[in-house]
């Protein structure tokens, strides 16, 4: 029997979950959802491919279960930073800041892979839905802000481009703090008021 390092074996069983699902992230970010299989993610985890089954049936039930960890640490994030924040523009601050603060961190490379990735389309549906959920803050912020129904279609594709550059920027090494400054000066310069331009 292996040693369980856990106080109860149900403490034991989350913790090679979790270790499972952190070896499958690893594989997925850095080699593409194909390359998520049992036998890597098991040999990733240093766990044998048999323990892989005790947890999940199939290598596309651990991808689901990486969809749904993928966003639950940045919507606790969000929603933590936005709590008691009645203002649009704080809202705006506080959204971006704590998404490129995430990204810094790393947090969104498991549903970046997942959304370039070629998942089941029950999967790939529940990534989008998710997706959606996440920046529904950011759109109600922005919609508010401009005075645009739904945020206005090219405002949120514009807004969510200056963001995944701001995102990118600091995956790629740049300060934080930095970047959210830069960001949230060109978004409050463009997120004015139509009726005022």
């Amino acid at each position: 029997m292996p040693k369980i390092n856990a106080a109860t074996v149900a403490e034991h069983r989350a913790q090679q979950r979790a270790a499972l699902i952190q070896a499958a992230v690893d594989v997925l970010v850095e080699q593409g959802a194909t390359a998520v299989t049992p036998a890597a993610v098991g040999a990733r985890a240093g766990l044998a491919r048999s323990s892989f089954y005790q947890y999940f049936p199939s290598a596309a039930a651990l991808l689901a279960a990486i969809v749904e960890e993928a966003f639950t640490a940045a919507d606790t994030a969000t929603t933590e930073a936005l709590a008691d924040l009645n203002e649009p523009d704080q809202r705006l601050d506080a959204f971006i800041r704590t998404e490129i603060h995430l990204a810094a961190q790393g947090a969104h490379r498991p549903a970046k892979a997942l959304m370039q990735a070629d998942l089941p389309p029950e999967c790939l549906a529940r990534v989008h839905e998710l997706h959606h959920r996440h920046y529904a803050p950011l759109q109600t912020a922005i919609a508010e802000l401009t005075g645009e129904a739904g945020a206005g279609e090219l405002t949120g594709q514009l807004v969510g481009g200056t963001v995944q550059a701001a995102m990118t920027a600091v995956e790629h090494g740049a300060d934080p703090t930095h970047v959210a400054d830069r960001a949230l000066a060109f978004l409050r310069h463009g997120l004015t008021p139509q009726t005022s331009q």
